[in-house]
Formats: C-alpha cells, structure tokens, sequence
C-alpha cells in the first residue's frame, strides 16, 4: 500500500469518526432533550386528566383542603393512595429555572425514572408529611430539568401540587456541593458530611433537591433544601408564587 493510500484511509476513518462523534452529540444533546420533554409532557398531561376526574384517596373520599400561606400545616393525607413505583404522583414548579418551567414527579430514581422527569427517593417522605421530602433530577441530558440548578438562591419558591393540594417550599441556602456518599443528606433532618452546612436542627416539612456536579459529569452533588412555607387547596387556584 502506498504512503497515499495510506494517508486517505486514515483521513476516511478520521472523518467517519468525527461524523459519529457529531451524530452521538446530537442524540445527547437534542434527541434524549426531544424524547424526555414529550415524556415529561405526557406525565403531566395524565396526571391533570386524572385530576380533573377528581382525586379521591383509597376509601373513595376527597382530600381534604388546606389555606394558603399557612406555615408547616400540610401533612400527608392517610387516605391517599400510596405512590406506585415509576409512576408519577406530582407536578412540581420553580420560577427561578422559568415562567413555563414545570416538571412530573416520579416514584424512584431509577435511570429510566429520571427520563420522564424527577425521581422521588422511596426512603424519604411522602410530599407534604413531617420529615424530608427528596427529589433527583438530571443536570444535563433528557430535558435538562436542573440545568440552571446554581441559580437557586434562598427564598427562591419551589412550588409541588398533588392534585388536590398546592405545597409552597422556600429554598433556605445556596445549593451545597458533596460527594455521591453524602447520603445524609436525604434524612429526616438532613445531616451533611459539613456540618456547617446542615440546613435545619429540628424535625420539620421539608424538601431536598440533588442533582450532579460538574454540569457534564456526575463525580459530584449539588443538593438545595427548602422549608415547607405554606399549603393552598387546588380548587382555590395557583399560589401566589406562580401568579407573580
């Protein structure tokens, strides 16, 4: 073979290559984006036909009505239905990441999960209750849910409905950085690995966001925490964090 053709074979393989590296970031970065926005999409969709039927718990009665702005009020219905793993149970909204921002809320956190929206760790609680509600969502790739999840500050609302209730949290600090193992971090009273940036002392209404760090890597965590500030009922309407 001469040195020619040698040199067109290496350029052809070279080309090809690259091709399949732009291919792969185009499926990264728009097609994953495509599939998991008309999934998040369709989520929501059933979850508000199912609404508007009428949410009703296991023994065929209504949930019940709360007020809005009424601090560490809600807790969880035990009449409701319990949430059924990989299935979505609510919506939730964050205004700092955009007007039109909203996203559904899976039961676990399981790769296929967190392809359709966020993912809700089993172990901690159930939304509204005593003790910690935690939540995963991807930082980039399929929807980029928590691409701007730095730009969360404190008193930032982050705002969940069930159907029935509107939950109102308030984001207490800026989003703390730790390693994967940090897992104290989901507790009942959240307990990172700093103590200095232990979010709460006391048992409370809370919720816990996670999501990887660097934005295009998963060696680390970014973990934001909010206080339940206040409960709405869903007949009344949206909470005034979504009405500004």
């Amino acid at each position: 073979m001469t040195l020619r053709a040698v040199v067109r074979s290496v350029s052809e393989l070279c080309i090809t290559i690259g091709v399949l590296i732009v291919l792969f970031v185009v499926y990264l970065l728009y097609w994953t984006g495509i599939r998991a926005d008309n999934a998040s999409d369709g989520e929501i969709e059933r979850l508000q036909d199912s609404w508007a039927q009428g949410p009703v718990g296991q023994d065929g009665s209504k949930g019940s009505n709360g007020s809005e702005d009424t601090a560490n009020t809600a807790a969880g219905d035990p009449g409701s239905r319990a949430y059924e793993d990989g299935k979505s149970f609510a919506v939730m909204y964050i205004p700092r990441f955009g007007r039109d921002w909203s996203r559904p809320v899976l039961q676990n956190t399981a790769e296929g999960t967190l392809r359709k929206g966020l993912g809700h760790y089993p172990r901690t609680s159930r939304l509204g209750e005593k003790g910690n509600f935690a939540v995963a969502g991807h930082r980039r790739t399929y929807g980029d849910p928590f691409k701007d999840f730095p730009a969360l500050r404190p008193g930032d609302p982050v705002v969940v409905t069930d159907g029935r209730t509107w939950y109102t949290y308030t984001v207490t600090r800026r989003p703390y950085r730790t390693l994967p193992s940090d897992t104290g971090v989901l507790d009942t009273v959240p307990e990172p690995l700093d103590p200095a940036a232990a979010p709460f002392r006391e048992a409370g209404r809370y919720l816990t966001l996670t999501t990887c760090d660097p934005e295009w890597g998963s060696s680390h965590r970014l973990i934001a925490w909010a206080r339940l500030d206040g409960t709405r009922p869903a007949a009344e309407g949206k909470p005034a964090a979504l009405r500004r």
